[in-house]
């Protein structure tokens, strides 16, 4: 669920934690961890659409074959990661994103007001993993050294981060972890059925969809002609199309998609 505080317009993303919990009851558990970012990078209108649960009617869960099965595990126990800020491997992930963004110019600390300069909310990025987990981290991390135009934007007349690069692609994270319902012992919609057979030919797919859903919100944003108070409208029409597009009938692996395209742009 995410909140809006009219109060001061900040925005709070709640995430369930899932470790320790049985993922067959996932839906209706109340443990949450917050997060709260300040209105100055998200506006007012910018809440985490991706958090919005969907607990309406009991739906069908699909069979999985024991090679899907598997895959999901231990995509599941990535997700289950949290950040942590003492960890040396999460450290040195966060350094190599940012020599992949600004190769050019030495950070000078993991705690600097030059994380503002990607779209962090704060000068302490591991405030904003929080939401997100150590999945978002390796996810943009992944995103950069495989696609690393849109690190260094040039199309379009607008800002070199016209919506807050980072922390966009914190809630695309959490927003797919959602759709493809990866906390769940079983899918139970069709989309996350249809993911699971790409992730068991291919381990990399989550990160592979990751990069195809943050390319397809950067072609919608700028097709929309978009300002940083539009984030949820963009977010919600890119998580449309990609649904639409993942039950294509011709779609047998995740280069099948139309979206996919865009990564060569």
């Amino acid at each position: 669920m995410s909140i809006m505080d009219d109060r001061g317009g900040s925005f709070v993303a709640v995430r369930r934690i899932s470790q320790g919990l049985d993922r067959g009851n996932t839906c209706h558990s109340t443990s949450a961890e917050v997060v709260a970012g300040s209105a100055a990078w998200l506006g007012r209108g910018l809440s985490c659409v991706c958090a919005q649960r969907r607990e309406s009617d009991a739906r069908p869960s699909f069979d999985l074959t024991p090679v899907q099965e598997e895959c999901l595990l231990r995509l599941q126990s990535r997700i289950d990661v949290p950040y942590d800020s003492l960890v040396p491997e999460h450290q040195e992930a966060l350094r190599a994103l940012w020599n992949a963004a600004f190769p050019e110019e030495e950070l000078r600390g993991l705690i600097s007001e030059q994380w503002k300069e990607m779209g962090w909310q704060g000068k302490d990025p591991s405030t904003d993993f929080r939401g997100g987990g150590f999945i978002s981290l390796e996810n943009l991390l992944f995103f950069a050294r495989n696609f690393p135009d849109l690190l260094r934007k040039q199309e379009g007349d607008r800002s070199v981060w016209e919506y807050p690069f980072a922390v966009a692609g914190v809630n695309i994270t959490f927003m797919l972890i959602q759709m493809l319902d990866l906390e769940a012992v079983k899918p139970r919609t069709l989309v996350g059925a249809t993911f699971l057979k790409f992730l068991a030919e291919n381990e990399s797919a989550f990160d592979l969809i990751y990069c195809i859903t943050f390319k397809l919100m950067d072609h919608q944003w700028l097709s929309m002609r978009a300002s940083y108070m539009d984030f949820n409208t963009v977010m919600k029409s890119t998580r449309r199309q990609l649904e639409k597009e993942l039950l294509f009938e011709d779609i047998t692996r995740l280069e099948d998609l139309p979206s996919y395209g865009l990564l060569s742009r």
